[in-house]
């Protein structure tokens, strides 16, 4: 298989990848809010929301890593020598597969019937890895053109953004009810 198809593929896994990683958690959100609603109501909604979680995590999200993985590692190959800046991009991908697990460990603990995490928690963990897609794109298109000053001060205006949307999110909330 040539460079292109591997890397197309690569890419169209890591959209499913990111795209199961997304939804998971916003099914840990509703799942948490579940909670609180009446007993008959939360049972139904806890029921639906474990089957979803399940088939999202073991059907499309954990293989479109492995895979991604998979066509990420047959890419390196193609490389006589690993430039400076796919060793940081390596390094936000093993990030990302340590948020991976730690959605697997919070989807563990909402088998149980244990919800540690507040709503607005998993909202924020929620955008963990919006922040990784961005500095992995910018640093795959930029490369080496890229300035670490104008990298970081963006890493943190964008998430400064986020908190600031999530808090504005949290209070209209707050205010409905």
């Amino acid at each position: 298989m040539s460079f292109f198809y591997i890397k197309a593929l690569h890419i169209i896994f890591v959209v499913t990848w990111f795209s199961g990683m997304f939804y998971l958690c916003r099914l840990f959100i509703y799942q948490r809010e579940a909670v609180d609603k009446p007993e008959e109501e939360k049972n139904i909604l806890l029921t639906q929301f474990a089957i979803m979680t399940s088939r999202l995590l073991y059907a499309i999200t954990l293989p479109s890593a492995l895979i991604t993985l998979g066509f990420g590692i047959s890419l390196l190959f193609y490389y006589t020598q690993i430039p400076s800046w796919l060793w940081l991009k390596i390094f936000f991908v093993l990030l990302l597969f340590l948020y991976h697990i730690s959605l697997h460990v919070i989807y563990i603990t909402h088998s149980k019937k244990c919800f540690p995490y507040t709503s607005q928690q998993l909202r924020v963990w929620n955008e963990v890895p919006t922040i990784l897609l961005i500095s992995i794109v910018m640093l795959v298109v930029v490369r080496e053109k890229m300035s670490i000053v104008y990298g970081l001060v963006g890493i943190i205006g964008i998430s400064a953004t986020i908190a600031i949307f999530i808090n504005l999110y949290k209070k209209r909330r707050s205010s409905k009810s």
